[in-house]
Parts: structure tokens; C-alpha cells; sequence
């Protein structure tokens, strides 16, 4: 396992802990923190999360941790003794969606009986 692939399990690990019991905001409640890759440099993280509510729910929380991310960086670093933490970019995670989405286009051509 590369270095890279190491420090995004242990960073998943990381933030989905923080975002779980150290945010307060009720607008990110219900994230839920579901991959995490990390530049080959180790200078820049994608941190991919599932919102449940509606869209404006999903960009309300989106924009939360986004502002929230010199936050949660902060607290990796200190959690995990790192000189230096990657920075943390919150983006959405459709993998899900799409695959909800191609599941009901197959029951509704018949293919997935």
C-alpha cells in the first residue's frame, strides 16, 4: 500500500470522527464521510461525503464543511501528531445516487427482474 493510500484511510478514519462529535452544526448532522484520496504529494486531500435532505440541505452542508475545513485540518493534525495535514477539499459523493438511479432504469426497462 502506498504512502498516499495509507494516510487517506487513516485521514477517513480521522475526519469521520471529527465531523461526527466535534461539529456542532446541525446542518451537518447527517454527513456521512465515505472516501477519502489523497494527492501523491500528500499536500492536498478530496474528502468525498453522502448528505441525506434534500439539495438545499446537501449544499447548506457542503458549504458548512467547507468553511469548517482549516477546522477539521487542524484537529487531524493535532489527533495525529502530523507536521503538516493535507488541505481538506468537502465534495459530494454521487456514487450512490448514480447507481439508485441506473437500478431504477433497469426495473423500468425490465432488466433487473
Amino acid at each position: 500500500m502506498h504512502r498516499a493510500e495509507r494516510m487517506a484511510d487513516t485521514l477517513r478514519e480521522e475526519i469521520t470522527e471529527i465531523v461526527g462529535y466535534e461539529l456542532e452544526d446541525p446542518r451537518v448532522q447527517s454527513v456521512t464521510v465515505t472516501d477519502v484520496r489523497v494527492a501523491e504529494n500528500l499536500r492536498n486531500a478530496s474528502v468525498f461525503v453522502v448528505v441525506e435532505g434534500s439539495e438545499k440541505e446537501i449544499e447548506a452542508a457542503l458549504v458548512t464543511l467547507n468553511r469548517a475545513a482549516s477546522f477539521v485540518r487542524q484537529q487531524v493534525a493535532l489527533n495525529l501528531n502530523l507536521r503538516y495535514a493535507p488541505l481538506l477539499h468537502f465534495a459530494r459523493d454521487t456514487v450512490e445516487e448514480n447507481a439508485a438511479r441506473v437500478e431504477e432504469t433497469l426495473r423500468d426497462i425490465g432488466l433487473d427482474e
